[in-house]
């Protein structure tokens, strides 16, 4: 769902592959690259916060 908000929503566009289960994602208007885990499960709160703060996305866009 993340993944799918940040490409669609905000512009964001998968990058390379990272180290273990985790993916860069760029956004060419901004300038701006977050890492997401690409893991099974739910992702922790604080985690998520962590990926929008860095991405400059208002959780509040998220929860809409």
């Amino acid at each position: 769902m993340l993944r799918k908000n940040l490409s669609k929503h905000n512009g964001f566009e998968f990058y390379r592959q990272a180290a273990g289960s985790h993916e860069i994602w760029y956004n060419p208007k901004t300038n701006r690259f977050t890492t997401v885990p690409n893991h099974s499960g739910d992702m922790p709160e604080g985690t998520l916060r962590a990926i929008l703060k860095q991405a400059d996305i208002d959780i509040d866009d998220i929860l809409k």
